[in-house]
């Protein structure tokens, strides 16, 4: 029970400095956590134990390439890992439920659920941050109506006013910022997923 007062973050500095037994105690920590999110997804005993276990040696190996600058931020970042190998999962096994292209706002449907536990809310967080770079690849006028529409929940009469252009002008920017978001994502096979 002793090891339950040692920071995750001391943990990980006794490991990269070559104490084996830090990573058994961090591993048995956030196992149950992180299995059970992965078998969320998978709904597969041996395949979340295959994710798992790919979870803890990416761990590893990042760690002793000297790699991890989470400070703090243990948890948040093998969850990243294991959220990142089960999309990996699906992509590989043709399962994943591909991002659907069909309704106006769409893309952002994933960033409006507000009842998350503890992981969701961390791959919701990396899914804005995903959004949000792919907004910055838009044209400026596109990424304006875009972030005021979407962000600000402006109307496009307001939008209009703002920019001194026309609703017509700020339609068709909301238009093709959506259908440019669209290509990005096909083109980096991006998936957002909740």
């Amino acid at each position: 029970m002793q090891y339950k007062l040692i920071s995750d973050a001391t943990l990980v500095s006794n490991y990269i400095k070559g104490d084996e037994s830090a990573l058994e105690i961090l591993i048995t920590r956030h196992k149950q956590k992180i299995y059970s999110f992965i078998y969320s997804k998978v709904y597969d005993r041996d395949v979340a134990e295959d994710i798992f276990q790919d979870t803890f040696i990416k761990v590893i190996r990042t760690l002793k390439r000297g790699a991890y600058n989470e400070e703090g931020k243990f948890l948040p970042w093998v969850m990243r890992i294991s959220h990142n190998l089960v999309i990996d999962f699906f992509r590989k096994s043709n399962r994943m439920p591909k991002f659907d292209n069909s309704g106006d706002f769409s893309i952002f449907s994933v960033l409006s659920d507000s009842s998350l536990n503890a992981e969701k809310t961390i791959i919701k967080e990396q899914v804005e941050n995903d959004v949000r770079r792919l907004v910055d690849e838009l044209p400026d006028d596109q990424k304006e109506v875009l972030m005021m529409r979407i962000y600000s929940d402006m109307s496009f009469k307001e939008i209009s006013d703002r920019t001194g252009v026309s609703i017509n002008t700020a339609l068709g920017r909301m238009r093709y910022a959506l259908i440019n978001l669209r290509k990005i994502i096909d083109k980096h096979n991006i998936v957002l997923t909740n």
